[in-house]
């Protein structure tokens, strides 16, 4: 924030807004390193259907997994449209991975 955004703002409610950005920092943090960790246990997946010759997607999963994470939003008080949201882009850029893995290496 800018000198002049805070201007006349109380030294409490700027040390307040910055201890809970630092906290949104630290979420954050973790959200990426707990989807690298997706990742890699996903392209473990990828590898195993492209062995196997396996679909790069699977619906049905797919499906109960929207559920279950419409579930688990609701109980965390979190909007499940809004998970469902992220899942579904989650779950695109995972099939992307496991077509890439499917088509195997470039030359």
């Amino acid at each position: 924030m800018s000198t002049s955004e805070t201007s006349g703002t109380d030294e409490s409610v700027l040390a307040e807004l910055t201890r809970l950005r630092e906290s949104i920092d630290n979420i954050d943090a973790a959200v990426v390193h707990m989807l690298a960790e997706r990742f890699k246990c996903t392209q473990q997946v990828g590898h195993l259907k492209a062995q196997h010759h396996l679909p790069p997607a699977d619906p049905a999963r797919e499906s109960r997994q929207i559920a279950r994470l419409r579930q688990l939003a609701e109980s965390a008080k979190l909007d499940p449209g809004f998970a469902e949201k992220l899942l579904n882009f989650i779950i695109a850029e995972v099939i992307r991975h496991h077509e890439q893995i499917a088509d195997g290496p470039r030359s």
